[in-house]
């Protein structure tokens, strides 16, 4: 895992529900922390692009239903700001579901654009996706 070379607006708090982008078997996940997030005492924990967050499924397959598994945020509605100066933001969130926590997806098909900080933080993310923004 890389480090991020932009300034990331954290758009997604813990407790969020977003929507899964791979054909993983998941079709909508709920956030339970962000892993390895350092925060101020009182503040709400929140994900941005590329982080690795744990969740739960909430719909989905049978069998992935109410399972705990990890993930990685590849769009979020929220804009954040890139060191060239421009601002990304995304029309939906999702996230990618992984097979462990190094960073296997556990699906082939990624649906819809992945963020360039993510597909450089993630390589094995990066390689099987279409479009990178």
């Amino acid at each position: 895992m890389k480090a991020l070379k932009a300034n990331i607006t954290r758009g997604l708090p813990v407790r969020s529900i977003v929507d899964t982008c791979d054909n993983s078997g998941a079709k909508r996940v709920r956030i339970f922390t962000v892993v390895g997030l350092k925060t101020v005492r009182g503040r709400k924990p929140a994900a941005g692009i590329g982080d690795l967050v744990m969740c739960s499924v909430v719909k989905g397959k049978p069998d992935m239903r109410k399972q705990v598994v990890h993930a990685i945020v590849v769009r979020q509605k929220k804009e954040y700001r890139r060191p060239t100066g421009e601002r990304i933001k995304f029309e939906d969130n999702a996230v990618v579901v992984l097979k462990d926590d190094k960073g296997n997806p556990k699906g082939t098909i990624f649906k819809g654009p992945i963020a360039k900080e993510v597909a450089t933080r993630w390589p094995s993310i990066g390689k099987l996706a279409r479009i990178v923004v």
